[in-house]
């Protein structure tokens, strides 16, 4: 994971998610421009990025780290909705408050955008207004799959496809990466785990162990996860695909 002081003088052009960020397709002159207004935050584990319906000056792509989107309801019952991974965007233009409440779970750093300039180079830079939408539809395709997986899949489907969605993007974070054998860390606790696919720490517990012990996994510690061959993880989904591995 990079540091926060490791970025004080990064260029974009040396950025280690910059083929996946939404500046990814921008020529030299665009990047120019949005190195005019970034800047880099660090949001130590545990941290508050944003709050519900705080104001929001600023708009980010997550640099490393993991940090979780979740709502509160009025009784305060909390849900948690979504993650962002390294090259996920956080923020909506044109939109100056937080929709979700967001909170790094391991050290966060983000490369920060100041909200009302990043909407004016939207509107003069086709390059960076392209991927934005991309990513926003990613973001849509995703949150339906979410749906399926929440209201059908049963509790060992959920927990390969989460697996699955981290294994997945850890590798096309690593240019060059194929989809054979994968390792990764695990970004959540299993106290996580079962509050965001809506299960008992139990049988988070109970399917992680089942899916050691048949070599779908290997376990290295608390959180570090091996997947042998990641097609064999893809067949625990229940999803009818080749599991989008990248080529």
């Amino acid at each position: 994971m990079m540091m926060g002081l490791e970025l004080a003088n990064l260029e974009c052009a040396d950025c280690p998610i910059r083929h996946r960020s939404v500046c990814s397709r921008c020529d030299p002159d665009e990047l120019d421009l949005l190195e005019e207004i970034k800047y880099y935050r660090t949001f130590e584990a545990g941290q508050s990025v944003a709050w519900t319906g705080d104001r929001l000056d600023f708009v980010a792509t997550l640099v490393s780290g993991i940090a979780t989107l979740s709502q509160t309801l009025e009784d305060g019952r909390t849900q948690m909705v979504g993650m962002l991974l390294p090259s996920d965007f956080m923020g909506r233009p044109g939109r100056d408050t937080a929709s979700y409440d967001v909170t790094a779970t391991t050290e966060v750093v983000m490369c920060c955008f100041r909200r009302r300039p990043f909407e004016l180079l939207l509107g003069a830079t086709p390059h960076l207004a392209q991927r934005l939408l991309e990513m926003t539809l990613d973001e849509l395709d995703a949150a339906r799959e979410w749906m399926l997986l929440l209201g059908r899949k049963t509790a060992r489907e959920k927990i390969a496809s989460l697996l699955a969605i981290i294994a997945r993007r850890d590798t096309l974070l690593k240019p060059g990466a194929s989809g054979g054998m994968m390792e990764f860390d695990l970004p959540l606790t299993r106290e996580a785990m079962a509050d965001y696919l809506g299960l008992t720490l139990e049988t988070v517990s109970r399917q992680i162990s089942a899916l050691r012990r048949e070599g779908v996994i290997e376990l290295a510690g608390k959180r570090h996860v091996v997947v042998p061959d990641f097609r064999r993880l893809i067949q625990e989904t229940g999803d009818d695909t080749d599991g989008g591995l990248p080529v």
